[in-house]
């Protein structure tokens, strides 16, 4: 009998349901535990696995059990909670929401969770340690522009010497690390005027489907496809919503570079501007050109062509 599973994930504990048996029970979020799981699982013929994506929690589970050859398909958790409102599902524990996943597992049309190799899970950990740095970095600059006493200005300064080695110190972690995931397609990625090594690294980490999928499909895994607003005689705006918000906060930088270094990019945004579209919308236009011409470069394995702006 074709089994689905759903398991809900928190920082120290899975809650697993097995559908249509009605099997439930938990675990630990640990390699004990994820062990502990597969041997439960090979009692039955698994179709899917279905679980959210927590912030990171699921990561080492979701990396056991595709490995041990399972399809597993990580969604946005709104998605859970939308299906489980619709199935009238108001209460909300662990082995609840378990069970709605099980049930999502076995009707939802997705594509199965890119497989990431050692490598490329250690290129990801080291982009987001990036950012995370960047970030306090720039929090650090900040403070010491409303600082008033010396020894805070002293010390924020000092702080923010010390994040700007750090930083350093993880690029030159990244380069190598690219190298071992896949140099090519970054050495290709770094030859479109406006990307740079830490765009290519965070292209491979954060969008290892970039060459795989079609237009359509790779601007809405981002989050940058326009969807329809409409019903009956009201016509409404488009908008882009849900993707990889961690794509986007990359592309967006990217994409102000290509913007001012490439004539054809400069003046599609430029008529868009014109046309009343405001600044960040004539962005995202740009942005879902970029991505869909990176796509089509990395699968065809071509190099980027400039036209005529």
């Amino acid at each position: 009998m074709t089994s689905w599973v759903g398991v809900d994930i928190s920082k120290a504990t899975l809650s697993i349901s097995v559908r249509p048996q009605g099997v439930a029970f938990d675990t630990s979020n640990d390699a004990e535990g994820h062990q502990l799981l597969l041997n439960y699982l090979s009692a039955w013929t698994v179709e899917r696995v279905l679980m959210e994506a927590t912030g990171g929690y699921e990561r080492a589970v979701k990396a056991r059990l595709q490995r041990a050859g399972y399809s597993v398909v990580c969604i946005n958790p709104r998605r859970a909670r939308a299906f489980s409102t619709a199935m009238g599902k108001l209460a909300k524990t662990d082995p609840i929401d378990a069970a709605v996943l099980a049930h999502l597992a076995q009707i939802i049309q997705a594509p199965d969770s890119q497989v990431l190799s050692e490598e490329q899970e250690i290129l990801r950990d080291l982009v987001q340690r990036r950012e995370q740095l960047v970030q306090q970095r720039d929090d650090e600059r900040r403070r010491k522009a409303q600082a008033h006493s010396p020894k805070v200005q002293e010390s924020l300064e000092t702080c923010i010497k010390h994040l700007k080695e750090q930083i350093k110190l993880l690029e030159k972690e990244i380069a190598q690390m690219v190298a071992q995931v896949d140099e090519a397609k970054a050495m290709r990625l770094q030859r479109v005027t406006g990307i740079g090594l830490i765009t290519a690294a965070s292209m491979l980490a954060y969008l290892p489907e970039l060459g795989q999928l079609n237009r359509k499909e790779i601007a809405a895994l981002v989050g940058i496809a326009p969807y329809n607003c409409d019903s009956g005689q009201q016509k409404g705006k488009r908008r882009t919503q849900g993707g990889r918000a961690s794509v986007r906060r990359i592309l967006y930088m990217a994409t102000w570079s290509v913007v001012r270094y490439q004539s054809d990019f400069n003046a599609r945004y430029l008529a868009l501007r014109e046309r009343g579209k405001c600044a960040k919308v004539a962005l995202v236009a740009c942005m879902r050109v970029l991505v869909v011409r990176l796509n089509a470069m990395i699968r065809d394995d071509a190099e980027w062509r400039q036209t005529a702006g």
